[in-house]
């Protein structure tokens, strides 16, 4: 693929997402991520939640947009929406239109738990079209996994300032810690990034899944004494506990 010329003394701009090599040595690259979107609203009449939630697992199925429907763990009358797709005007073409329907039209939106990212990569995944395309998608729809915790999170200035390896470092602890509890089948992220997409000016937007809720609970918890959260996190959630009601592919 040509690049496009740049006038001199200005940056050289580059929007791919990067994976490590493939066998005949050549890096990966895409200029393709996948959007997810959460929505949570809430019934204004207590005794419509179970029908408010069941309608918009219909309204997915008829008009063939993917998703999971949530009980709102928090909120009796609350009802979680996340949908995904690579192209992010499906959110405006196909989603939002949702919200005209007889289903969800009189629904209040609860905005301070809106969360909008976009998948990406660290740099070194060995087949990077399904970290950024399908990854996030099996983990949603993990019929096992019923359990998810979503919650956005912003780090700190000092932490960009820090150089390349001693980011590398700090990562990694926190990829290790995540890997464990993967390996270990207690709980698995979606992880996206939200820089210019969030009101609050969040940078990232991380999905926690599992099969039972305790252990997603300890993995926060456990990553609370790394160095990235404990010296380079700002601002963490609000946390949106959900419990998976339908999934529609």
């Amino acid at each position: 693929m040509t690049k496009p010329e740049t006038s001199p003394g200005l940056p050289e701009i580059d929007v791919n997402e990067y994976g490590g090599r493939t066998k005949d040595g050549q890096r990966q690259a895409m200029n393709r991520r996948l959007f997810m979107q959460l929505l949570v609203f809430r019934s204004p009449d207590g005794e419509r939640t179970a029908e408010i939630a069941d309608g918009t697992a219909a309204l997915l199925r008829e008009r063939k947009i993917p998703g999971v429907v949530y009980a709102d763990t928090m909120d009796p009358r609350g009802v979680g929406l996340l949908t995904w797709s690579d192209d992010p005007s499906h959110f405006v073409r196909n989603v939002r239109p949702l919200f005209g329907t007889p289903t969800l039209g009189g629904v209040v939106l609860r905005e301070d738990f809106t969360m909008f990212g976009r998948s990406y990569s660290i740099g070194y995944e060995p087949d990077l079209e399904f970290v950024l395309l399908g990854r996030p998608v099996k983990n949603a729809l993990d019929e096992a996994l019923r359990w998810h915790v979503w919650y956005p999170l912003r780090r700190t200035g000092s932490f960009a300032k820090l150089d390349e390896k001693e980011q590398s470092a700090i990562l990694r602890e926190h990829a290790v810690i995540g890997h464990a509890y993967g390996q270990a089948g207690l709980g698995h992220d979606i992880r996206l990034a939200c820089h210019g997409l969030d009101a609050r000016d969040n940078e990232f937007v991380i999905g926690l899944v599992g099969k039972d809720l305790h252990p997603l609970s300890h993995l926060v918890q456990t990553m609370r004494s790394t160095r990235q959260t404990s010296e380079f996190i700002s601002q963490m959630g609000p946390f949106f506990v959900g419990y998976v009601l339908h999934r529609v592919a």
